[in-house]
């Protein structure tokens, strides 16, 4: 049952991936595996190796997510994009009261007052970063006449570009709410590789697209290993602070994505988008009550023991 649960939020995962202004990291913490993700985008090989039954089902189901359901999600977007924002939104305000709580409860001590001034200002933090990338966003119309998805020709400093938004791209894949997409768009590669992948089919464009793709790929994968590798330090020296960016993070992401009500023109339309809403909602609250707690416990240990038998 577990197992088939890790599938099913990994399917969530690979989904979020493919539909736009929707933060796969977001979605991370709202099923409650930000830590265990973090373990495993970061190579911690002793967390992999002593946890196959989580990182299996998980890794297939964010490939069956992306792959399966990538058609679908553009039709649910076409068809009913109100109300697959509000179940989106629904799932993202779900998780907030687990934020919370992580962020407030201390095992050795009580908060005290410049415990909590602390934390409003990561919040706060968090909230700004998410509220100007939503503005940045707003700036950035993909649509423009001026955005061509051609293959450009390749020069050394394009591939160093390309390298380099893949690195930041996928470093903020990490951080949730925030789109890895929508830095490479500012960056001006995103055309780039969107015309690159479907370049791969055609033999006449194929090493043309395959150079241009193999910088962005490389730095995707150094990308997702540093930003994993600075949020588990972070996780592991500052969690209580680390929790408090990411929950404005996750405040920030909701308001960004809610649709509002001015599409809401009929009863038809509004008693739908409430059950949409709702079923976001119940969906990340329970699964994150049901979850375990944070796993700091449990990576240290893991560390301890392999260290003892070291010994």
């Amino acid at each position: 049952m577990e197992i088939l649960k890790t599938i099913i939020i990994g399917i969530c995962i690979g989904i979020a991936n493919v539909i736009p202004g929707v933060s796969g990291g977001t979605l991370v913490v709202v099923f409650n595996i930000y830590d265990k993700f973090v373990n495993v985008i970061s190579f911690n090989l002793k967390y992999i190796k002593s946890h196959l039954k989580f990182v299996i089902p998980l890794i297939g189901g964010m490939g069956l997510g992306v792959v399966v359901f990538a058609k679908l999600i553009q039709v649910l977007y076409t068809r009913f994009p109100v109300q697959t924002d509000f179940f989106f939104t629904g799932l993202i305000i779900g998780s907030i009261p687990m934020l919370f709580s992580y962020m407030l409860k201390r095992e050795d001590r009580k908060n005290s007052a410049k415990d909590y001034i602390g934390l409003i200002i990561c919040v706060l933090a968090g909230l700004a970063l998410i509220l100007t990338f939503s503005y940045i966003e707003s700036q950035v119309n993909p649509d423009d006449s001026s955005m061509q998805f051609i293959l450009p020709e390749i020069q050394f400093k394009l591939l160093v570009k390309i390298f380099l938004a893949g690195i930041l791209g996928a470093v903020a894949m990490v951080v949730p709410g925030i789109s890895g997409s929508l830095l490479m768009l500012i960056l001006g590669v995103y055309p780039i590789v969107m015309a690159s992948i479907p370049a791969l089919l055609n033999f006449d464009t194929f090493f043309h697209a395959l150079f241009l793709l193999l910088p962005n790929g490389i730095g995707v994968l150094m990308g997702l290993v540093a930003g994993a590798k600075l949020i588990s330090f972070l996780l592991k020296k500052f969690p209580h602070a680390t929790y408090a960016v990411i929950c404005g993070l996750i405040c920030g992401s909701a308001y960004t994505l809610f649709p509002g009500v001015s599409d809401l023109n009929s009863v038809g339309m509004v008693i739908a988008s409430i059950i949409c809403l709702a079923a976001g909602f119940c969906m990340a609250f329970f699964s994150s009550r049901s979850s375990e707690e944070p796993e700091q416990a449990e990576i240290k240990t893991v560390e301890t023991n392999n260290s003892e038998e070291g010994n």
